[in-house]
């Protein structure tokens, strides 16, 4: 707000001087100087010229019809000033005549018609027009200088009193109202987009409607007649300055003018910026895939006109863009060589991914291994090395910087020890326990520690009925192959439901459902699991009859589930009467049949086909069991 006052004031003064001139005759005195009057405006009007030439230039390049009809307003008021000064008695012509006295009145009667048509919302196809308007104003500058000059009438009749008499007083005070509703309405799109230049053309405006009002009141050669020569030194002196103060951020003449073209070319700019970016990503792209495009800053130039020291900013930036881009998608690389090195991923697999993962950014990268003690010599690799000793050698591309070169490496032998490692733990490891519990154990290790907690589960017991009289009659190889036939076809029944192996005991096995991970549908998983550890163990043992039969049971119920044992030595394990009763319903169970208590019937009911054995007493419970033969499950 405090800008706009300070903005109003200034503009305000010049009327005040008139004003006091005007209203004290006395002061008002006259100073009739030719050769003076002759240089000064000579000079403003050259300065305004090249003010619309510049804009006219802009206007052309940017084919907006808003910047041409402004360039066209200081070109009228340039060139009828310039017809003022060059009429200037006693200088080129012996005496005044109306082609000095009327001159810039005309101009700036012409200057407000073309100010206030800028500021409407005119087609773009205003710039088909361009020449003829040009041309037209040429024309109507010459038809009144050479006349002027020549002393021929009607431009030989005699001065008179005032520039502006008659009927032209009319037409000057309608040119002071277009000036000023071209300045209000350039002072609203001024607002939206703030620009010096466009200031600057809303206070251009506004002085020369001040100007035609003191070419209207003054009598000429005295104090209020320079004024108006001043006041229009001064609203061309502004639009000079703005724009060479915008040249001096900048550092380019290109774009001076934009702040006053139309909303449509004020688009067109930023589509030409952002093709001129997908162009700038597509030559950094060229470069990082190995070809040498052209100067990015030639191009750009070319196109936006930008000065020496710009052009050579933006390859300097394209360049630093260019190196950081390789080296983000190195570093990026290098994270996901890493990232290979999972759990479960064996050595080949993490060797073809760590290539997939650099191939786009280190190029190609060859790795080779030892085997059997030995392997090729390749000159330039760089060693891999597992616990310290050498296991291989990769070679990386020279146009790699050295850091980044022995970084991958470095990441290489880390990822390839870790991928060995992992396959150590998948041997040594998760072959001695359930996938579940080592998954767990690997991604929380405090869940190793001694101690559990009270979970719901579903507890799968299975023993073989009449395993001991068979030990006695058979050799040990026997009873081994037996039980590995048999777990072999069971463990994967378990496994496939979400079942968790606690533990083997002899030739019983017991299984969790919903420990250690949680499962709505526990009961039935164990349920169904059972089933197809008896249908598979079935097959097995229709070709040997003399092999005993796996009888299961499975109960549902609270039970401490944890880590069991001590400091050296534990295991995971399940306690609590769930547990205890699923063991002694496997007693209940004939070979080859599945019992289950109450409680996992309850679960399942809609599901199961299963037949009821009542309330049972078992060893050890005070309590009866309710329990049920189960056929079938859906």
């Amino acid at each position: 707000m405090a800008r706009v006052v300070v903005w109003a004031t200034h503009l305000a003064l010049p009327l005040a001087g008139l004003w006091l001139l005007l209203s004290r005759p006395g002061a008002d005195v006259i100073w009739q100087h030719h050769e003076t009057h002759f240089w000064l405006v000579l000079v403003v009007a050259a300065v305004n010229v090249a003010i619309g030439a510049a804009m006219s230039v802009a206007a052309r390049r940017r084919g907006d019809g808003r910047l041409f009809l402004v360039s066209l307003v200081f070109l009228a008021a340039a060139g009828f000033l310039l017809a003022h000064a060059l009429a200037t008695p006693g200088v080129l012509i012996g005496h005044p005549n109306a082609g000095f006295d009327q001159a810039m009145a005309v101009g700036l009667i012409i200057g407000a018609v073309l100010a206030v048509l800028s500021s409407l919302r005119l087609p773009a196809r205003i710039t088909r027009w361009q020449l003829w308007l040009r041309n037209a104003l040429g024309l109507a500058l010459f038809a009144w200088i050479v006349p002027s000059l020549l002393d021929v009438p009607p431009f030989s009749n005699q001065t008179q009193i005032r520039d502006v008499e008659g009927p032209l007083v009319w037409a000057a005070w309608v040119a002071v109202a277009l000036y000023v509703a071209a300045a209000v309405r350039f002072f609203i799109l001024y607002r939206r987009t703030p620009g010096a230049v466009l200031i600057s053309v809303v206070t251009a405006f506004a002085l020369l409607a001040e100007a035609m009002v003191a070419v209207t009141l003054a009598d000429k050669w005295r104090l209020s007649w320079w004024e108006w020569h001043l006041i229009l030194t001064a609203a061309f002196l502004f639009v000079g300055y703005s724009a060479y103060v915008q040249y001096r951020r900048e550092g380019s003449a290109a774009g001076l003018f934009d702040g006053i073209a139309m909303a449509e070319t004020t688009r067109r700019i930023r589509k030409q910026y952002e093709d001129a970016l997908e162009e700038l990503v597509s030559a950094l792209q060229d470069s990082e895939r190995g070809a040498a495009p052209e100067r990015l800053a030639a191009r750009m130039a070319e196109r936006f006109g930008l000065t020496e020291k710009q052009a050579e900013v933006l390859d300097r930036a394209a360049a630093a863009l260019v190196a950081e881009r390789e080296l983000s998608e190195r570093l990026g690389a290098l994270v996901a060589v890493g990232e290979q090195a999972r759990v479960g991923a064996g050595e080949e697999e993490f060797l073809r991914g760590a290539r997939a993962a650099v191939a786009g950014s280190f190029g190609t990268v060859d790795i080779s291994l030892i085997h059997d003690g030995r392997m090729e010599p390749v000159e330039g690799a760089l060693p891999l090395t597992v616990k310290g000793q050498l296991a291989g050698a990769v070679t990386i591309p020279s146009t790699t910087r050295p850091e980044l070169r022995q970084t991958l490496a470095n990441q290489l032998s880390i990822g390839l020890e870790n991928a060995r490692l992992y396959g150590e733990l998948a041997t040594l490891f998760r072959q001695y326990m359930s996938p579940d519990v080592a998954a767990a154990l690997l991604a929380d290790p405090d869940q190793a520690a001694l101690g559990g907690r009270l979970v719901d589960v579903t507890a799968l017991f299975a023993d073989l009925r009449g395993f001991t009289t068979f030990s006695e009659a058979v050799e040990p190889g026997d009873i081994v192959e037996m039980l590995n036939r048999y777990h072999g076809v069971a463990v994967p029944c378990i496994l496939d439901n979400g079942g968790t192996i606690v533990q083997f005991v002899g030739d019983a096995l017991l299984a969790l459902f919903n420990a250690p991970a949680r499962q709505e549908d526990h009961e039935a998983r164990a349920v169904r699991a059972a089933l197809q550890m008896q249908e598979a163990v079935r097959g097995i043992a229709e070709g040997h009859p003399d092999w005993p039969r796996f009888r299961v049971g499975a109960n549902t119920g609270p039970a401490l589930v944890g880590n069991i044992g001590s400091e050296l030595l534990r295991g995971f394990n399940a306690m609590g009467d769930a547990v205890n009763v699923a063991a002694r319903l496997q007693t209940i169970a004939e070979p080859g049949q599945v019992v289950i208590g109450g409680a996992t019937y309850d679960a399942v009911a809609d599901r199961v086909t299963a037949t009821p054995l009542g309330d049972l007493e078992v060893k050890g419970r005070r309590q009866t069991v309710r329990a049920y033969a189960v056929e079938n499950l859906v």
